[in-house]
């Protein structure tokens, strides 16, 4: 049975995706075809080349700060985080606060596949024409591009130029892309790292939040619409709550409170394949 994986967008929640590669690395499932979007392209891409969860999740770990570390413990860390911190650098375009090319470099670089082609795994990854807001897929060439324009939020990193588009980041069109495995795999798994609503405060958002929460409410409500017209064979959801897209700081709480849900999910894949 052809198994197909999608894994959404969402930030730095999308670090919630890693707890449910673990699980089907711990059921002996492999994926015949991967989708991804933001997030979920980079995690993706990773796994896609041959990366298990585990070590993944190893690679994660040396570059951010999780709770109940010391300075003892980030002695250890420190390469791994100059490097993650310096990956990020400031537009001066006016078309984005943010530039990546530094991280996509770094991280391109770690997984030593520059092309579609270099993955063991196929892979599909989903921007968005910022002109005519329908998904722009990528599936060959090389990876730099894709992912790239897969995780440039709107107003926040630089839109990509690319054949004559303007791209912008996949979660505008497609954030959970199992639709486009179903034509290619038996049965699909679709992991949704999307935020459960929090309860109601009275402060008022700063711009950036304003931005990327106005994005994770239009981001629902698409989602739920396809879920209810044509839902995967799997679907995931962990309870991500009080994460900031951007808050890396909150990395190590993805992962955490990505676990509770992941029994649930083992049981799934047991009783389905």
């Amino acid at each position: 049975m052809k198994i197909g994986l999608a894994l959404g967008g969402g930030g730095v929640r999308g670090l919630a995706h890693i707890p449910a590669l673990e699980t089907l690395d711990e059921c002996g499932l492999r994926p015949a075809h991967i989708a991804g979007t933001s997030m979920g392209a980079i995690i993706g891409a990773f796994y896609a080349s041959g990366w298990s969860g585990a070590r993944i999740r190893s690679f994660i770990e040396q570059h951010i700060i999780e709770r109940g570390d010391n300075w003892k413990s980030l002695y250890p860390k420190r390469r791994g985080l100059f490097k993650w911190l310096s990956a990020f650098g400031l537009s001066f375009k006016g078309q984005g606060l943010l530039k990546v090319d530094g991280l996509l470099k770094y991280l391109i670089e770690s997984i030593q596949a520059e092309t579609f082609e270099d993955l063991e795994i196929p892979l599909k990854v989903v921007a968005t024409d910022f002109h005519s807001g329908e998904p722009v897929v990528f599936e060959r060439g090389p990876l730099w591009p894709a992912i790239k324009a897969s995780i440039s939020i709107p107003g926040i990193f630089v839109p990509v130029e690319h054949e004559g588009r303007i791209l912008v980041d996949g979660g505008v069109a497609n954030n959970l892309p199992y639709d486009l495995l179903t034509d290619v795999c038996d049965a699909t798994i679709a992991v949704d790292v999307i935020p459960m609503p929090s309860e109601a405060c009275n402060d008022s958002p700063n711009m950036v939040d304003a931005i990327l929460g106005m994005l994770d409410c239009m981001v629902t409500q698409l989602v739920q619409v396809k879920l209810a017209k044509r839902p995967p064979t799997i679907y995931v959801r962990p309870r991500l709550t009080d994460i900031r897209a951007l808050d890396f700081l909150k990395a190590g709480d993805a992962l955490e409170q990505a676990a509770p849900a992941m029994a649930d999910f083992r049981n799934q894949l047991k009783a389905t394949f």
